[in-house]
């Protein structure tokens, strides 16, 4: 199994992932959910914390997670920098011994970024930081090509409903606007947590 280094392409800047901007999809939700007072917001494998800015409106409190610490300080930077705040902290999404619990968590790729073989860790995390009941909104970019030496890892609409679907009820399912490149890859889920 080959292991990014994801604080060296962030102290690098070969982040070719960061868009500058929160997702499209994201974004659009947020806009059909004006009314949504969403609590206690998880947001792991944050990056530059966009996507973390967008949901500062629309929660109680905002919580971005992220393995680099160079991605998490330049994050806390522009997050000031805006006047807005939330907390960004260092962290591993997949170990699953968090005693903080949310509301909603929302991921934007980062499952595809993660090895088959550690996607059930993942789903543990979710599970782990979900609040009985809590939304779990996700971005999944589909890839079946097979999986490559480097993330993104090919994921597909099957894969991901048998992880999840034991544990969760899929609310909704979309192709959301994507960012160029993307538009027709991604997937869109809601998912409540059972129980």
């Amino acid at each position: 199994m080959v292991t990014t280094d994801w604080e060296e392409h962030y102290q690098k800047g070969d982040t070719p992932w960061d868009k500058g901007e929160p997702s499209p999809g994201l974004i659009d939700f947020l806009d059909l959910h004006p009314e949504l007072n969403a609590g206690d917001v998880l947001v792991p494998g944050c990056g530059l914390a966009h996507d973390v800015r967008a949901w500062i409106p629309h929660a109680r409190r905002v919580t971005g997670m992220d393995l680099s610490p160079t991605a998490v300080k330049a994050a806390g930077e522009l997050t000031r920098d805006q006047g807005l705040s939330a907390e960004i902290k260092v962290g591993n999404f997949l170990n699953s011994d968090s005693e903080d619990r949310f509301d909603w968590i929302f991921e934007h790729t980062l499952f595809c970024a993660i090895t088959r073989d550690l996607r059930p860790n993942y789903v543990k995390g979710v599970l782990n930081r979900l609040k009985p009941g809590g939304d779990y909104l996700a971005v999944y970019y589909l890839l079946v090509e097979g999986e490559d030496e480097h993330p993104p890892y090919s994921s597909t609409r099957e894969e991901i409903q048998a992880l999840f679907s034991p544990h969760f009820e899929m609310q909704s399912e979309w192709v959301p606007r994507s960012y160029p490149k993307r538009q027709g890859r991604e997937w869109m889920v809601w998912w409540k947590k059972l129980g």
